[in-house]
């Protein structure tokens, strides 16, 4: 090849150049519609602002900011605008266990008790077993959102008694059998972190990983979301309607989810994750055989049939590495995350061998844009067939709020309307104590039942009876979207053995785990 060059004249020189030139640019660049994709998109799934980055081999393609940051405000949505990120956090946790494991403070299989000894969890075989590497998983026997009512609504616990807790809660399977997400791991992977190098999870995290990356604009602790500044607003579709929402503000669990981050400083981690660790300077955040441990599945996925809609996206293999999950699509590997918060979701996606990285970052809780505009790019840079994701994600959003809805009206209809309590309202008053949560009240207020959550403020709500012994927590903060049933069970004496509470509408976000509560009357004596 190199005596075929030798020969050609100047003039085929110069062409050759140009056509490779125009060639790469034609490999990095984005679909010519692109904006009018995203701008589409944000109409249909009603998102006032988002950002995108998409870097292509070792470039950056895009950082671009589209809307607003506020509805009925004017302030433009740009690459330095702030999104909470959420559980995108979770990436950055493992790799500062990564980069502890490289410098010999760590080991990804020793137990976490090596590191904490007051760690326990509700069974002590699990407690002795339980690794470093466990911890990023989901395969401990926690159940779905386990113990997120430690944490959120904010409550008043702080990181390392939301860790001490739960050695209360009981596990919803064997250990290590099953996947099952939770967000408490990680608030206790980030007191290893303090543990073993002497700094908080968040001045780990800014200086060690941060600082050296360049992501300058961007903070780690969920509080910055209300500071002011070039912060997008948190939106989600309230009674039907999409407005503005508090920030999830509460830092006791900023190692699973607190960054804000922009779309610049976004595309800056993506290309450092893309080259293995490798920073802007040439040196190495961590090398490239923590890639291989954060990209390689530990906790695999049973792979099943997609809806019609989205036979394009059905994998053969799909499983959880450490902060990122994993999957095929066309014959590539995706190793992606997503992330929401009220308010905010996200989703970042790496493909590896095609050194692409793809990040939406949005302030509307709608997940079928970030899956709309990620899709339409992957297929760009994949060569795949055209799909209009933007209709087939509509599509599928209106049937599963149909299905909702007639889960709800289901609910109602079965309700037998003609009951009443058993009890005086008053004998319903009451502290109740869960093993793992603490206390909660019920007081006879103006003739009606007031429930609190003691270590939670926004968790108040009036008690309407629906049926029988079982009322519904209508709360007074109605941004939570999380009515609960409270179900009282009576001893043959009248007197109250127990409580239980389950979420009303199937659509009530995970993380409130209402369900895993056993409430029974508090003896005399201090609260917890």
């Amino acid at each position: 090849m190199r005596r075929l060059h030798a020969t050609w004249t100047a003039a085929g020189t110069l062409l050759s150049v140009m056509a490779a030139g125009l060639s790469a640019q034609a490999a990095i660049s984005l679909p010519r519609d692109f904006d009018a994709y995203v701008a589409r998109t944000m109409k249909q799934f009603e998102v006032p602002g988002l950002a995108i980055a998409v870097v292509k081999d070792g470039k950056v393609v895009l950082a671009k900011g589209y809307g607003v940051r506020r509805l009925g405000d004017s302030a433009r949505v740009d690459e330095r605008t702030l999104f909470g990120i959420a559980s995108n956090t979770k990436a950055f946790t493992a790799t500062a266990i990564g980069i502890l494991v490289e410098e010999g403070k760590l080991q990804w299989d020793a137990p976490v008790v090596n590191y904490l000894p007051w760690f326990q969890m509700y069974d002590p075989f699990v407690t002795r077993e339980l690794t470093i590497r466990d911890l990023l998983v989901h395969r401990s026997g926690l159940g779905l959102g386990a113990g997120d009512l430690l944490w959120w609504p904010s409550s008043t616990y702080d990181r390392k008694e939301v860790a001490r807790r739960l050695r209360y809660i009981k596990p919803a399977t064997s250990f290590r059998s099953a996947y099952a997400y939770d967000n408490v791991l990680y608030s206790v992977a980030g007191e290893v972190i303090e543990a073993v190098s002497g700094q908080t999870w968040e001045d780990f995290v800014s200086s060690r990983i941060l600082g050296k990356v360049g992501m300058t604009g961007s903070s780690v602790r969920h509080s910055a979301a209300a500071g002011g500044g070039d912060v997008a607003t948190p939106h989600a579709p309230i009674d039907g309607h999409v407005r503005p929402v508090a920030p999830f503000t509460s830092d006791n669990v900023n190692p699973a989810g607190g960054i804000n981050a922009g779309a610049a400083d976004i595309a800056k981690w993506m290309m450092v994750q893309l080259d293995s660790g490798r920073l802007g300077d040439g040196s190495q955040l961590f090398t490239p055989r923590t890639t291989r441990e954060l990209w390689s599945v530990v906790t695999p996925f049973r792979v099943g049939n997609p809806p019609p809609e989205l036979a394009a996206l059905r994998t053969n293999f799909a499983g959880y590495a450490l902060g990122f999950g994993l999957r095929d699509y066309r014959g590539w590997k995706i190793v992606s995350h997503t992330g929401g918060l009220p308010g905010f979701v996200s989703r970042l996606t790496l493909v590896p061998d095609q050194r692409l990285g793809i990040a939406v970052l949005t302030n509307q809780e709608s997940v079928e844009a970030f899956e709309a505009i990620t899709w339409r790019v992957l297929d760009h840079y994949l060569g795949a067939p055209p799909t209009d994701w933007i209709s087939t994600f509509a599509r599928l959003k209106a049937r599963g709020d149909s299905i909702t809805a007639a889960q709800e009206r289901a609910a109602v209809t079965r309700r037998d309307s003609t009951s009443h309590p058993s009890l005086p309202l008053e004998r319903y008053a009451g502290t109740y104590r869960d093993a793992w949560y603490g206390d909660v009240t019920i007081a006879l207020e103006g003739g009606k039942l007031v429930l609190r959550f003691t270590h939670t403020p926004d968790l108040t709500g009036d008690l309407e009876h629906y049926q029988y012994d079982t009322f519904i927590a209508r709360w007074r903060n109605r941004e939570l979207r999380a009515d609960a049933y409270v179900t009282f069970a009576l001893k043959p004496d009248g007197s109250i053995d127990q409580v239980k509470m389950a979420a009303v509408s199937p659509a009530t976000d995970f993380s409130f785990d209402f369900q895993d509560l056993l409430l029974v009357p508090a003896p005399a004596g201090p609260s917890r």
